[in-house]
């Protein structure tokens, strides 16, 4: 094949032979540098390795802790060589090796440069051949023995083991190979096994025989039944009421109440040599749910709570029941130069029946159509029924431009991966290169709109991700595809984070739920514009629909707790949820960060600290993180450890950085524990680069936001000392906020607190009643431990309140 030719796929059978170190993963480093290299001299080493290299009739795939050799000769070559490199290994007693051979269809993938890449059900099957072993065995499917049964100098050597049971309840017929001379293992009368389980033949339900079709009297069928299961097991190679707290783990009482109609889209396994093409499997993965998602007779598990399973997990019921799904989706994706090939099968939890299985091979410009095909033939599968809209937006493609929709999946993978600035930053430049090459590319535009109003939500480079940018994008995409459920999702962030018109964000939002039933992403925005409304238990019931479809995903759990139940006082709620979210990710520092939140409102501050010594230092300075922690000093009154805390944040900030509101405050407050510690002429520093933060220049229009910039501005003045101005900035922040029911009470709070600074003690002790009741106010715990309420403290009416309880 020349080096201007295209890529392309090949098909073939092949004689595999898997060969594995038992105990690789755990020895050091250079031991299995050692090992490896002295498998490889001894397999290349063996003639049948010599003889088919030579003849151009051989293919390796490498792996961590072994390889497959693809024999095309004959089907005698692969277990020849087993044998010779038995025979070899008895010099090497310390190296530990099994193997497996099968005979089955492996694909060919050869790219430009003449470099070939191999997968296929002999591949995997070989490999789940091998895997029924333990160190010194050589097993053969049973389709080999069959085939070598018909040499009669094989005869003796093959003891049949009967059937082993590998991963989804799949079983595979094994066979020993053992002769005295090659120093292998002959098989003891009890069958032993690594990565399964042995079972006597005869044991499989009659209804996964049917399934399946596995077992038949005819030695022909058996061969067929063994190919079918091989297939599969390519493919599997291939991720209440207004007052009742949210649950997210389905237990086995309800497990019967699982939808049929419900599915999980798992990992993507990437299979290409380049493990930077792992980009390109999660996106393909991404693409598949979005579109099933879009379905409403089904119920569609969100990408952030499968992201975490192993592509083809061994307990697929637990991970079923904590999905909440009746059908979970496998799938693999193998990328070289200009040829895709995709694989996907579709398992039944309850019983581990395969459904569906399909293979895709596509050039690069010709896969946009996949995604779409996947998700109506599992539709059809699962007896989901579709409208004329859904089939229309499942089926249709996104773009014709290859490396136009290449960036886009590049784009979605840096997103979904990272919940940071750096990488939402990366997102954009792959999405503004997708529009560059097809700027008729609507997706890319939408997901462009989206993100661009997140970065002017929270005021990051306000320049580039200005309102005006955020409705160009918008008005691009209407233009593009006025009535796709995409846009509507980025209608109602443009006027839910930039124009703050939170009733025409819900409109659009419903709007959009209408084509995305199963977007979690969706449900999640429209229960924080409702919060914003006062529409308190209209949120709860759709963060309850959120979690429906995404059970596991630690950011939205934590999202209800500390934005949600701590706004309603619901405590014992918000550290049920918070301790849920602990379950599914004990390492999760900002959930302990939060959690630490939660107990610091109602004035469990020991517990708090010790919830805060499980973040890492480095965490510290995270921002959520930097807030709690610098609030957890001020209520213990270690004001010179706060500081400290606000000036290694300033130091790690790069000169020109703008921060986001989170870090404005710590700042803020950081600087007001600095004054508190005698040190007030060292604390202007951090209340004047907040200034300059926010309003840069004395004309600067400072606009309400989401995160309540112009009363952080307030006490960066009350801090300086500027009476008028932080009066003044405080009273206009509570009057620019009088339409939203979470930052109304937060703006109030700094009110009342600016006025005790400056000795207004009627004004501010006026305020907290109201505050003690309202949403979103203050806590009792605040008042007791709070030192922006000191100049209150002398004040019988204040030590009262501090005196009552929580309402």
């Amino acid at each position: 094949m020349s080096s201007e030719s295209p890529s392309e796929l090949k098909f073939d059978i092949g004689h595999v032979l898997f060969i594995d170190i038992v105990g690789y993963s755990k020895q050091l480093i250079a031991e299995q540098s050692d090992q490896m290299q002295t498998l490889r001299e001894i397999v290349r080493g063996t003639e049948q390795f010599k003889k088919a290299d030579a003849e151009g009739k051989l293919l390796r795939l490498p792996t961590g802790d072994g390889g497959a050799l693809v024999f095309r000769n004959s089907l005698e070559a692969p277990v020849l060589c087993a044998l010779e490199i038995s025979k070899a290994l008895k010099s090497h007693p310390e190296l530990k090796v099994r193997m497996g051979i099968h005979s089955g269809p492996v694909n060919e993938i050869t790219d430009l440069n003449e470099q070939a890449n191999i997968a296929g059900v002999g591949i995997n099957m070989a490999q789940r051949v091998m895997d029924c072993g333990d160190a010194g065995h050589i097993l053969l499917s049973k389709r080999v023995a069959d085939d070598l049964e018909q040499y009669p100098q094989w005869r003796s050597h093959l003891s049949d083991l009967g059937e082993c049971e590998v991963k989804h309840g799949t079983r595979v017929s094994i066979v020993n190979l053992y002769t005295e001379d090659a120093g292998n293992r002959a098989a003891p009368q009890k069958f032993r096994t690594v990565e399964a389980r042995p079972i006597r033949t005869g044991t499989v339900p009659a209804a996964r025989h049917r399934t399946k079709g596995k077992r038949f009297v005819a030695a022909s069928a058996i061969v067929i039944a063994l190919i079918v299961v091989a297939a599969f097991w390519f493919l599997s190679r291939q991720r209440g009421g207004p007052h009742s707290s949210v649950s997210t783990t389905p237990s086995t009482s309800i497990a019967a109440q699982i939808p049929e109609k419900s599915i999980a889209v798992l990992p993507f396994d990437n299979l290409s040599r380049d493990p930077d093409n792992a980009y390109f499997a999660e996106g393909i993965q991404d693409e598949i749910l979005t579109r099933l998602a879009k379905i409403a007779a089904l119920k569609v598990i969100s990408r952030s709570s499968t992201q975490k399973y192993k592509s083809s997990p061994d307990n697929l019921r637990e991970v079923g029941q904590q999905l909440g799904v009746a059908n979970l989706l496998e799938g693999s994706v193998q990328k070289i130069a200009n040829a895709v090939h995709i694989n996907v099968q579709l398992i039944r939890v309850a019983t581990d029946d395969h459904l569906w299985a399909e293979s895709y091979n596509r050039k690069l410009d010709d896969v946009f159509g996949v995604e779409g095909e996947v998700a109506a033939a599992i539709a059809e599968q699962l007896k989901a029924k579709l409208t004329g809209a859904e089939e229309q937006a499942v089926t249709e493609k996104p773009t014709q431009n290859a490396a136009a929709y290449d960036a886009y999946l590049r784009g979605v993978a840096i997103e979904r991966n990272a919940y940071n600035t750096p990488a939402f930053e990366q997102a954009m430049l792959a999405y503004n290169r997708a529009v560059e090459l097809d700027p008729k590319f609507a997706l890319a535009w939408a997901r462009i709109a989206v993100l661009r109003s997140f970065l002017f939500f929270n005021g990051l480079d306000l320049k580039t991700n200005s309102g005006a940018a955020v409705k160009d994008d918008v008005d691009k995409l209407l233009a593009l595809a006025p009535d796709a459920g995409e846009s509507w999702v980025a209608q109602g962030a443009y006027r839910y984070r930039v124009l703050r018109d939170f009733k025409g964000a819900v409109e659009a939002y419903e709007k959009a739920r209408q084509k995305l039933p199963n977007n979690s992403f969706l449900l999640q925005n429209l229960a924080f514009v409702l919060r914003r409304l006062g529409r308190w238990e209209d949120a709860e019931r759709t963060f309850k629909q959120a979690v429906e479809v995404d059970p596991r995903d630690v950011s939205l759990l934590t999202s209800i707790g500390s934005q949600f139940y701590t706004y309603l006082r619901r405590f014992d709620d918000a550290l049920v949820i918070f301790d849920q979210a602990l379950e599914i990710s004990p390492d999760s520092g900002a959930t302990h960060v939060g959690k630490a939140a939660v107990l610091q409102d109602v004035g469990r501050i020991v517990e708090a600290r010790q919830e805060l010594a499980r973040v890492s230092s480095a965490e510290v300075l995270d921002d959520l993180a930097l807030g709690v922690s610098i609030r957890q000093c001020m209520y213990e009154r270690q004001f010179d450890a706060a500081a400290a805390l606000m000036q290694r944040r300033l130091g790690a900030l790069s000169a020109v950085e703008v921060p986001d509101s989170l870090v404005c405050s710590g700042v803020v407050y950081g600087g007001l524990c600095e004054d508190w510690s005698g040190r007030r002429e060292e604390a202007r520093p951090a209340f004047l680069r907040v200034i300059q933060w926010i309003k840069p220049t004395p004309e600067t229009v400072v606009p309400p936001d989401g995160e309540g910039r112009p009363s952080i501005l307030a006490l960066a003045y009350a801090g300086l000392g500027d009476k008028n101005a932080a009066l003044q900035q405080a009273a206009r922040a509570v009057a620019e906020y009088d339409n939203d029911a979470v930052t109304e009470p937060a703006a109030e709070t700094v009110l009342a607190q600016i006025q005790a600074k400056f000795g207004d003690v009627e004004s501010a002790i006026a305020a907290i009643p109201h505050l003690l009741k309202v949403p979103a106010g203050i806590n009792v715990a605040d008042l007791r431990f709070n030192p922006l309420w000191d100049p209150l403290r002398k004040d019988p009416r204040f030590e009262k309140l501090c005196q009552g309880k929580q309402q």
